[in-house]
């Protein structure tokens, strides 16, 4: 393991530590990986654009790509987007917390702020996150833990040996994770598109729409 300064907190063993330490750290504007309940993680304050250009460096990735946003809960999630109808909020209340990642347009405000039209959002089912973006009340940036073009790591030790300099915090478990993504859909005027399938069945999604 590396003998450097940057944070290493096992969750199992520190939880309550870990998440306070992920809050310093996310409102301080710096950058840490966690695990999720999809992959492991990177993540920031994605209002911080510092924060988010440093991500970019470490991935090696263009600026202007989207990245996921985990969100404590669909009260937290109307203070950012624009929804359709009805019929779409009770579609979220359905299928959240789970592995599947919506893309949806962000009210005016927030898209002036990050300079896009729309963003995908996820509510986690992992305790980690859940908690953390409950004591953030903030969207939390997700992407995973790879160079652009390459498979993202989801093994504690490749990661720290890989990104242990290049990132202030991570965050591991000794608990299994899956090396699944999760399923990203577009919420839009009608019936969701399917933009990337994972862990969960795009047809077992539109079973609740």
């Amino acid at each position: 393991m590396n003998t450097n300064k940057k944070t290493l907190l096992n969750i199992d063993e520190n939880f309550d530590d870990a998440i306070e330490t992920a809050v310093k750290i996310y409102l301080e504007g710096k950058v840490f990986v966690y695990p999720t309940d999809t992959i492991y993680g990177m993540g920031a304050n994605p209002f911080n654009n510092d924060a988010v250009s440093k991500i970019n460096f470490i991935k090696e990735r263009e600026a202007g790509k989207q990245y996921i946003f985990l969100i404590n809960d669909i009260k937290n999630l109307l203070k950012y987007v624009e929804l359709k109808s009805e019929r779409h909020l009770d579609f979220l209340a359905a299928i959240w917390p789970n592995t599947i990642s919506v893309v949806m347009p962000l009210n005016k405000k927030t898209s002036e702020i990050l300079e896009t039209k729309t963003v995908a959002f996820r509510i986690p089912n992992n305790k980690f996150c859940a908690k953390l973006t409950a004591r953030l009340n903030m969207p939390l940036l997700s992407t995973s833990v790879n160079r652009s073009s390459n498979p993202p790591l989801n093994d504690f030790s490749q990661i720290e040996t890989e990104f242990g300099e290049k990132v202030d915090a991570i965050f591991y478990t000794d608990k299994k994770i899956y090396s699944q993504a999760s399923t990203i859909i577009e919420l839009g005027e009608k019936e969701p598109k399917l933009i990337r399938e994972g862990k969960i069945k795009f047809t077992d999604i539109l079973e609740k729409f």
